[in-house]
């Protein structure tokens, strides 16, 4: 999934250097072991990119096959159960503590993978789905949370983006294991288990990994228990730092109580945050509909689809090399360049990205020895200006652009909104290209156009401004609409 971490406010006080010493490597353990649940978000969503091949054919996960509506069943399953995790994770995480959460997330990811790996049939498998759905939406609100109220401020930004990192690695794993797994295995009847099973392995580095990681120094001080807060941050800053430190902690706590002090009827009925909760659910929607999920879920049907057969599985994995690369190089240039712009261009860039393969797939017979590359080359610049641009900088753009006060409510409508577009379209999609074959690209690339014209026309710009006076800028914007 193209996917992004929401972070909380940053607060910089006057506080001594990081400086060096072991705890700098105690902050590197820290994000080792808690991203290890971006990788499992990652693998569990791409993993049936190759194994949902061997899965719906007669004797796969059924004696008879799989249809259409079936197959995206099985996405929109963990995408439904993810929804749920998101919107419930939030909560848990306030309630017991990031750790615990993600202790009990990593129980839940160990559950789904195990019971989808046995199941007996497609109904049981479906069951395990969702368990997994709701460990992947749990994991998609707390670990970036956790990271980013465990990281020194002068850090923060690049552990959280770990995580980002973490999940598109996960997705190109998943791409590169089933590509190994089918081309030894891919004679036996039940392949599609072996790749599923892999998952297994991270669930339980993550769970005993946790078990030895400190609690959020932030969760503890809005709890009340202050001295095991300063005994945490003395393990992973320097005693001075440390003891300075507690203040802005406190003082990022209190900035936590006031996000979640607006109510969501004061947000129903303010036109100007009315208006802005239009524009953040219209950037999340309008990601999604970019399709760039249906190649990351379902990226070996469409390459056997462009011609290259058995072959498919194995060239899925330059999807997620590109997917790898892209987010890399966006993380160098994100904040030089204006968010606007770089929305405009990759909409408009997927736009004519899709109207290319679109094009090819229904005009080249198939036959032709160039179809199958031609398509390749336009799916994976596809992926390249999606991962590179829409992705990172609509979850970007989400943690900006709402008012402090209502903040926490609204990031949960767009992303709530963002899951659910996401699950629609991936129970669509098999069904699409099994009515419109490469004709569904097309179908894309209006909707693409559509965003463009959403970017050009609705997206504010939020690069180089405070987060006080974007909030000023709107309410003027508002009044001379």
């Amino acid at each position: 999934m193209s996917h992004g971490s929401l972070t909380t406010n940053s607060v910089k006080l006057d506080l001594p250097p990081l400086g060096d010493g072991a705890y700098n490597k105690r902050i590197g353990l820290v994000a080792v072991v808690a991203t290890f649940g971006g990788l499992l978000f990652g693998y569990d969503t791409g993993v049936l990119n190759g194994a949902l091949s061997f899965m719906v054919e007669p004797g796969g996960l059924s004696a008879t096959g799989l249809s259409s509506v079936q197959e995206g069943l099985i996405t929109f399953t963990l995408l439904i159960g993810a929804a749920a995790g998101a919107f419930f994770g939030g909560r848990l995480s306030d309630a017991m503590g990031r750790r615990r959460n993600i202790i009990l997330l990593a129980i839940l990811f160990f559950v789904g993978a195990v019971g989808c790996v046995i199941a007996p049939g497609y109904g049981t498998f479906l069951v395990f789905r969702f368990v997994l759905g709701l460990a992947v939406g749990g994991a998609s609100v707390t670990v970036p949370v956790y990271l980013a109220e465990v990281a020194p401020f002068e850090k923060r930004g690049s552990i959280v983006s770990r995580n980002e990192l973490m999940i598109v690695t996960g997705q190109f794993l998943a791409f590169a294991i089933n590509a190994l797994i089918a081309n030894l295995f891919g004679g036996h009847d039940n392949v599609w288990r072996y790749m599923l099973a892999v998952a297994v392995v991270p669930a339980v580095f993550l769970f005993f990994g946790m078990l030895r990681m400190p609690e959020s120094p932030r969760w503890l001080i809005a709890n009340g228990r202050d001295d095991e807060a300063l005994a945490v941050l003395m393990t992973v800053r320097s005693k001075e730092r440390a003891i300075a430190e507690m203040a802005e902690v406190r003082q990022l706590a209190e900035i936590e109580k006031v996000e979640k002090a607006g109510t969501y009827s004061e947000i129903f009925r303010t036109p100007w945050i009315r208006h802005l909760l239009f524009v953040g659910i219209g950037l999340a929607m309008y990601q999604q509909l970019t399709g760039i999920n249906s190649m990351m879920y379902y990226g070996t049907q469409v390459l056997d689809e462009a011609g290259f057969g058995s072959s498919a599985i194995t060239f899925n994995v330059f999807t997620g090399v590109i997917a790898v690369g892209a987010m890399l190089l966006a993380l160098t240039f994100i904040n030089k360049f204006n968010r606007r712009t770089l929305l405009i261009f990759g909409f408009a860039g997927t736009t004519i990205g899709h109207i290319f393969v679109g094009t090819i797939g229904l005009a080249l017979p198939e036959g032709n020895a160039l179809r199958p590359w031609l398509l390749l080359i336009g799916i994976l610049a596809f992926v390249a200006i999606v991962q590179g641009t829409i992705g990172p900088v609509v979850w970007l753009m989400i943690a900006e652009i709402f008012p402090l006060k209502w903040r926490g409510r609204m990031i949960g409508l767009a992303v709530l909104a963002l899951w659910g577009i996401n699950a629609i379209i991936s129970l669509a999609f098999p069904i699409m290209v099994e009515a419109l074959h490469f004709g569904t690209f097309l179908l894309f690339a209006v909707v693409c156009f559509l965003g463009t014209l959403f970017m050009i026309t609705s997206a504010p710009e939020t690069r180089g401004r405070t987060l006080e006076e974007l909030e000023e800028q709107f309410k003027e914007k508002y009044r001379s609409l």
